[in-house]
């Protein structure tokens, strides 16, 4: 049996701990009663369970997660050839019962006529409003599994309603309010303060803003009862409407989050989309098939998906959807949960640097997971074009398309909008680095037009100009005086030695548009070409100082830069990520980090010394504060 998880929803409310009885449940009646509300005295519902289905003679039967890597090249070949066959199989309102893991959810707020509930008979019941007809009326119902449309201006007030009512403690918004400017969920809550939305107070009580999710707290209560509630929202803002996120790393870290969050006694989980069936959909599968995974050691991605249709057409939306399952599951079972609390640094470092007598040590080991990872060099046309080689300084370091930094192109000459640099995602933003190869003598004026264009104010370089014996970066500014490039000019207005890093304040204009911004150059010193540095006092030291900046000038993004913009600036990039993130959670994961980062630009932290090295920033950091409470 699949693990019965805490997972519901918009139309999507898996009911918790409450059937531990009904486990069994397919080997007895082939209905249920489930309770429509957080007492156990108020009134039962019946719901038919799926009836089960043999599991031979399948076209697609369950797969052992041994298996699961080598099932998913032979079908993502191709261009997933058969993987859309796979998908193709369900009419869009195929109703094929299949199996009886008892997974409950709520379905609520239908937003497109074509996405309907089948069985009236197991709605939710809201409590009547005095004269007002039809008012325990809610479009969800509990379901062996559903899914959640986003709630509507007019049904806001019952959705806080049914929030109160089912004594939920956790919302999961997998939507953003605008996508491709059209509204896709109307805001049912207040930005900040307090809201009445029909007789029932919202009031925000804190936010915590996160790369690929957001994190809301509302306190509510009815107006007339003086008892408050904690309600915790987890919007997850990485997904794209018929898309799927980047990676499954970021879903992974949000699921998790999710589960350990909700309380262990509160009501169901609520999990809302925008129509209700592509991305809530998507999520159930994930957390379903996870919980499978961990328990039975297979999935049955197909069979559970072709349940859940059963009950709500259309559920997980397209073939991307349905590949990114796969995907999630992959990713789970190749790397597993990397996420460690500070206080068990220490001892996960004595199991890297436990001795091994396979001759190849954990530290190692993991590196060499990540060096797996393919550099996908048919994804760098940009960088590649015969315009452009000539631009890059190591051919085998070339940013991807989809997060290269693009600059204006310069009146009347083609090919110029091309600077070796990429986008890279920090802890709370996305695009919070531009990590850049350091300049070549031609390239300068690029480099200078990226800065203005993207409204950097902080530069980061790690490299020294010339290393044993070579240039290793064009010198972009002034030693004194003014540097003209193109329509800028560049003015040295103060340099400062520090212990272990020098700060430049430079003046940037525009003389074309007769604008100047200031910038801020902070170059590190002691990091050689091959080897790292001594100690991490100073890269701790240079870190805190950059973020201080970026609070004084806007966090706009931080240009990052070494010699070829891949080892000692993916180290940067991925420490400054990873301190930030153990100062606000008390959790670190080096490893997905890492994983993270090679992803967006080739070779980033590109040895094992350099992997290493951020294990012992982290450490060094930790070691700092003899009182944890001192990293708040």
């Amino acid at each position: 049996m699949w693990k019965k998880s805490r997972v519901v929803s918009i139309r999507v409310c898996r009911m918790i701990d409450r059937f531990k009885k009904y486990k069994q449940a397919g080997s007895h009646s082939n209905s249920f009663r489930l309770t429509n509300g957080r007492s156990d005295d108020t009134e039962l519902q019946s719901v038919p369970l799926l009836a089960r289905s043999p599991s031979t003679n399948r076209k697609y039967p369950p797969l052992v997660v041994d298996k699961l890597e080598e099932d998913m090249n032979r079908r993502m070949a191709d261009d997933n050839k058969l993987f859309r066959e796979e998908f193709n199989v369900w009419s869009p309102r195929a109703h094929t019962y299949i199996h009886t893991y008892i997974h409950t959810y709520i379905h609520t707020y239908i937003r497109y006529t074509y996405i309907h509930t089948y069985n009236d008979h197991s709605r939710v019941h809201l409590s009547s409003l005095e004269g007002v007809p039809d008012s325990d009326f809610i479009n969800a119902s509990f379901i062996n599994v559903s899914d959640a449309a986003r709630p509507k201006e007019e049904t806001v007030n019952d959705f806080w309603r049914m929030i109160w009512e089912q004594n939920t403690a956790t919302i999961v918004m997998v939507t953003n309010l605008k996508e491709r400017k059209e509204c896709k969920c109307a805001q049912y809550w207040p930005d900040q303060g307090c809201w009445t939305y029909g007789n029932i107070r919202v009031s925000v009580e804190d936010m915590m803003v996160l790369v690929d999710y957001t994190i809301r707290k509302f306190c509510i209560q009815q107006v007339t009862l003086k008892p408050q509630r904690l309600v915790t929202q987890f919007h997850f803002t990485s997904w794209p409407d018929f898309g799927v996120p980047f990676t499954p790393i970021g879903m992974l870290k949000f699921l998790k989050k999710v589960k350990t969050c909700n309380p262990q006694y509160s009501g169901p989980i609520v999990v809302h989309c925008s129509a209700g069936v592509g991305r809530t959909g998507t999520f159930i599968v994930i957390d379903a098939m996870l919980d499978m995974m961990n328990t039975e050691r297979k999935v049955d991605v197909f069979g559970f998906v072709t349940r859940i249709r059963a009950q709500r057409c259309q559920m997980v939306q397209t073939d991307m959807q349905y590949v990114f399952i796969f995907q999630a599951m992959l990713e789970h079972y190749l790397y597993g949960d990397t996420e460690l609390e500070v206080t068990s640094l220490e001892s996960h470092l004595a199991k890297l640097y436990a001795p091994s007598t396979a001759g190849c040590g954990g530290m190692e080991a993991e590196f060499k997971k990540l060096t797996s990872i393919k550099i996908q060099n048919d994804k760098m046309r940009t960088g590649n074009l015969p315009a452009n080689m000539k631009k890059n300084r190591v051919l085998q370091i070339i940013p991807y398309e989809f997060n290269r930094v693009i600059i204006p192109v310069k009146r009347g000459e083609e090919s110029t909008d091309y600077v070796n640099a990429s986008f890279i995602d920090g802890y709370r933003q996305k695009d919070s680095y531009m990590a850049s190869q350091g300049p070549l003598q031609h390239t300068i004026e690029d480099f200078w037009r990226m800065i203005w264009e993207w409204r950097s104010c902080s530069i980061v370089m790690l490299t020294e100009l010339e290393e044993r014996g070579q240039e290793k970066c064009a010198q972009y500014w002034p030693s004194d005086g003014v540097m003209v490039c193109g329509d800028l000019s560049i003015e040295l207005k103060r340099e400062e030695e520090s212990e272990s890093y020098t700060v430049r304040d430079l003046l940037v204009t525009n003389n074309r548009e007769n604008k100047a911004r200031a910038v801020r150059q902070f170059h590190f010193h002691g990091w050689p070409e091959v080897g790292i540095p001594s100690d991490g006092k100073g890269m701790i030291n240079i870190i805190a100082a950059v973020q201080k900046q970026q609070q004084q000038s806007g966090n706009h993004p931080i240009t990052v830069h070494c010699s070829a913009g891949a080892g000692r600036t993916g180290t940067f990039c991925a420490l400054s990520t990873v301190l930030e993130r153990v100062k606000a959670e008390a959790i670190l994961d080096v490893f997905q980090t890492v994983k993270s980062l090679r992803l967006q630009r080739p070779h980033m932290v590109q040895t094992l010394e350099q992997y290493e090295f951020c294990y012992k920033v982290v450490q060094e950091y930790i070691d700092a504060f003899s009182d944890y409470a001192n990293f708040k």
